[in-house]
């Protein structure tokens, strides 16, 4: 059964205070992500995260101290007729104002999909496209739903499958669009905790929805998943362990490095200890 839009807004601020409302104003405040006089677009997939941000932000903007503006954009990247109905159906029934805006991404990458990663192209479109498109509408951020889980299993991909240590991070500077910021409020906010917060609304997010390709239960993300699910059987804790890692990272204990694009290596002052 469909919630009114009253009965969302109220469980975020009370049933889910502690899960989600409570971690993502520490995210906000801890980062800086949201400062007064900010206008932002608030980009929505339609997928269960970016909803979920979407109310977190009309809330806080209800309920806040700071005075700063939004936009909900939503960039169809070539959705069948029903996945984009669903979407529009969900945000109104959401109340959420967005702006639907139509591109070919899907096309694009079905012609790149021979050359072995339409996904990764299409991610990178998207981004592209979501930028564009804010500082079109005037606005100097980008906020995203990437997850606390985003967040950890990313830090195990770079290190099992790119031989590098890297988090995604709270927020950054566009290197392509002069004057924007990405931001991801969610930072601290787990998965699990999205997930029953869209399901007691009654409404269904929509997935990928790629007419390119399909998830599969053999991606490298989902393994991450599925390893860390493994691991937290003998470690419960195992997750805030990945994550402060990247709090906690020693220079005293790291062979080489990299800092603002320039190469170091512990050797560099090694005999001046």
């Amino acid at each position: 059964m469909k919630k009114s839009v009253k009965e969302i807004e109220r469980s975020l601020i009370k049933t889910y205070r502690k899960d989600i409302w409570v971690r993502f104003i520490r995210a906000v405040q801890t980062y800086k992500l949201v400062e007064e006089g900010d206008k932002i677009a608030v980009a929505i997939s339609g997928g269960k995260d970016s909803l979920t941000l979407a109310k977190l932000f009309q809330e806080l903007k209800r309920h806040g101290k700071q005075n700063f503006d939004l936009e909900f954009i939503c960039m169809d990247p070539g959705y069948r007729p029903e996945i984009r109905d669903q979407v529009e159906e969900t945000c109104q029934g959401l109340g959420i104002p967005v702006k639907i805006h139509d591109s070919d991404v899907f096309e694009v990458a079905d012609k790149m999909s021979k050359e072995g990663n339409p996904c990764y192209m299409c991610a990178r479109m998207r981004r592209g496209n979501l930028y564009n498109r804010a500082q079109e509408l005037g606005c100097n951020k980008l906020a995203l739903g990437h997850h606390f889980n985003d967040v950890i299993e990313t830090i195990l991909m770079n290190v099992l499958y790119s031989a590098n240590y890297k988090t995604m991070m709270p927020k950054l500077h566009s290197k392509n669009f002069e004057g924007l910021e990405l931001i991801r409020p969610m930072y601290l906010v787990e998965e699990e905790a999205i997930i029953r917060f869209l399901k007691s609304t009654g409404y269904e997010a929509i997935d990928c929805a790629c007419q390119v390709t399909q998830k599969k239960e053999s991606s490298t993300r989902f393994k991450m998943k599925k390893l860390i699910e493994d691991l937290k059987e003998d470690n419960p804790n195992v997750d805030i362990s990945i994550f402060r890692s990247a709090e906690n990272v020693n220079m005293d204990a790291i062979i080489s490095w990299t800092e603002s694009g320039e190469k170091k290596s512990f050797l560099d002052h090694y005999e001046e200890v």
